[in-house]
């Protein structure tokens, strides 16, 4: 019997269906509901989140540098311009793998394998997104023509013009206006990243250093819309930067070349200023270096070389070389007598050769070894007696001679726009006893009066105190710039001027002084004798190394670079000061001999400008004919 056959239930198979078609239609509507929620959310409540983003992807902010300020002398001769060079600068964010592409610029460029090291490290130092960071300065024709061909293996890699720093007279204002660098991870910490963003350089040494924030400028900026691959389309804002503020120094092209010349090759330092208002006039270190190679990075070797020679071109002998004075302080340390009522203009010392304290017999010895007989305070300078200032050191004791040379700028800092300047020593009795935990003996003092032992100055010091001198007491602080962004430079905080009990010892010193260029016996007397203006001035000699007692200084046994340093400051015309200045010729030995001499050229350079002119112009067509002789021979 055949199996039964079972109806189909439709109602059922329908009930099925529309089960089904429910819970899938519920199923839908609430991923619809859930769709649409989550597009509200990103819509409606996210809305200006989404938007910027979408706008950053689309709209950059690029940077525009400001233009650097320039730097001229007092007659507006440029000392630090700028001027056009074509840069290669790598977007990171758009290279890729950039040290890939830093790979192929090394080949491309077929420059040195060590060269990777330092691109690396530019790029990675912290900037600003999407900002181009060059890596390479001052390229070539050929340079620029080799990237062009090989742009498509370079992406994010662009040749762009720049204005780089220019210093047109190389070595000889490289102590003074400095120069501008890379900037670093340490620049970075100190300075403003966002007035920097687009800026690669900033100010290392110098005016360029201590005038960074006038001569930098303002950052401007324009907003770009760009394609999927970084490319600008449009500019679509656009702020213009503030070019920074041009400056002004006090100093003078042809005092400068002028000392420089004086110097003649040989180490060492000379400083002329205004002694009316504190304008340096001229400053010059020798040996120098030329700061152009700095500003886009000098290589290892060239900098070794400078760094490692023996005669230090990269220490500012000005500010930071620290020297015995010597016999220069002898007229501030009359003043400090006199003031001090320790001695009169009419005070005389007996001097057999040497000086002795009471109940100790140990000779200070006069450099003069026979002796000078009786020596008033005039003949004291004019000679440079040591024994005269012995006993007036000794009468003064070290407290109040700490405290005159002090007023003096001794042991202080004395510029006013130097960041660099070194304060010097001017001992005291807590000094050594805090250095050495040594109570001050009576000997230190003795020799403390002719400048020498434990004290410690700087030319520029030398020149300040001259410059005191000269102006009976008017302080005016040192300094480079004469106006920034058309302002004149003001000290804000300058210092007292010294006010004598008796005005009139400012005399004392002054022809004292005098006596040292034009007197019978003036040490500098031959220097001084065939002006055609008075100069005041004084030697002085700055002991290397010492020499044991009894013993006399015999230059042949000394090596050279052991041997003294010769020292001279001075100020003219004698009666109305226009010019002060301190020489300093490194193992000179002389000062009356070699330094003076230096001094007389500068000054001569500034008040009888048209006769150094002249000569100059003589000396160049004298050695015309040979430099002739020497191309033809090429």
């Amino acid at each position: 019997m055949p199996p039964a056959i079972r109806l189909k239930d439709h109602q059922r198979d329908q009930r099925l269906i529309r089960r089904r078609l429910v819970v899938t239609a519920a199923f839908v509507l609430l991923l619809t509901a859930v769709l649409i929620a989550r597009m509200y959310f990103l819509q409606v409540m996210q809305y200006e989140h989404h938007s910027t983003l979408a706008e950053n992807n689309r709209i950059h902010v690029q940077s525009l540098p400001p233009t650097r300020g320039l730097i001229y002398d007092r007659n507006g001769v440029v000392l630090a311009d700028n001027r056009p060079s074509f840069s290669l600068t790598l977007t990171r964010e758009r290279a890729g793998s950039w040290k890939q592409v830093l790979a192929d610029i090394i080949d491309i460029l077929e420059l040195d394998e060590q060269e990777l090291d330092a691109f690396v490290k530019r790029v990675e130092q912290g900037r600003r997104p999407f900002e181009p960071v060059p890596v390479l300065f001052e390229l070539t024709e050929e340079q620029i023509a080799r990237i062009a061909v090989n742009q498509y293996r370079l992406p994010g890699v662009e040749v762009e013009a720049q204005m780089v720093r220019h210093y047109p007279f190389g070595e000889q204002f490289a102590h003074t206006v400095g120069y501008v660098g890379r900037i670093n991870e340490n620049d970075l910490k100190r300075l403003d990243t966002v007035q920097y963003s687009g800026t690669h350089h900033t100010g290392k040494l110098g005016v360029e250093r201590f005038y960074e924030d006038q001569l930098h400028g303002k950052v401007g900026y324009e907003e770009v819309e760009t394609n999927a691959r970084g490319r600008v389309l449009r500019v679509l804002k656009r702020v213009e930067p503030q070019s920074g503020q041009d400056i002004y120094l006090s100093l003078d092209i042809k005092l400068q070349q002028a000392a420089k010349n004086a110097l003649a090759g040989r180490r060492g330092a000379i400083v002329a200023l205004d002694p009316n208002n504190g304008e340096v006039l001229a400053m010059v270190s020798e040996p120098s270096y030329d700061p152009n190679p700095f500003v886009t990075g000098i290589g290892f070797k060239a900098y070794a070389e400078l760094r490692d020679s023996i005669d230090q071109p990269l220490y500012n002998r000005v500010l930071r070389g620290l020297y015995p004075p010597g016999s220069t302080i002898k007229p501030m340390v009359v003043l400090a007598g006199l003031d001090a009522g320790v001695i009169t203009p009419a005070t005389r010392v007996y001097d057999p050769g040497y000086y002795q304290l009471p109940n100790n017999s140990h000779k200070y010895r006069n450099w003069n070894r026979n002796g000078d007989g009786w020596v008033g305070l005039e003949l004291a300078v004019a000679r440079s007696n040591d024994t005269y200032f012995y006993d007036l050191a000794h009468k003064l004791g070290v407290d109040r001679l700490h405290e005159y040379m002090t007023l003096f700028g001794f042991g202080r800092r004395v510029a006013l726009d130097m960041f660099e300047e070194s304060a010097g020593l001017m001992p005291s009795r807590q000094w050594k006893r805090d250095r050495y935990r040594q109570v001050w003996y009576p000997g230190e003092t003795l020799i403390l009066g002719i400048g020498q032992g434990y004290m410690q100055s700087t030319p520029l010091q030398l020149a300040q105190a001259t410059a005191l001198v000269a102006s009976r007491g008017k302080w005016a602080k040192p300094h480079l710039a004469r106006t920034v962004g058309g302002e004149p430079v003001v000290d804000e905080d300058p210092y007292p001027d010294i006010q004598l009990a008796n005005p009139l010892h400012w005399e004392h010193a002054r022809q004292a002084m005098e006596a040292v260029m034009h007197g019978e016996r003036g040490t500098a007397r031959a220097t001084g004798k065939d002006s055609p203006y008075r100069i005041a001035g004084k030697s002085g000699t700055a002991q290397v190394v010492a020499i044991k007692q009894g013993e006399r200084y015999d230059r042949n046994k000394v090596q050279e670079r052991h041997r003294d340093h010769a020292l001279f400051v001075a100020y003219a015309p004698a009666d109305k000061p226009e010019i002060a200045v301190s020489v300093m010729v490194e193992n000179g030995e002389s000062g009356s001999s070699v330094a003076a001499p230096v001094a007389r050229a500068v000054l001569d350079a500034w008040l009888l400008p048209e006769e150094t002119d002249a000569a100059q112009e003589a000396e160049t067509n004298a050695d015309a004919p040979a430099l002739a002789g020497q191309e033809a021979g090429q």
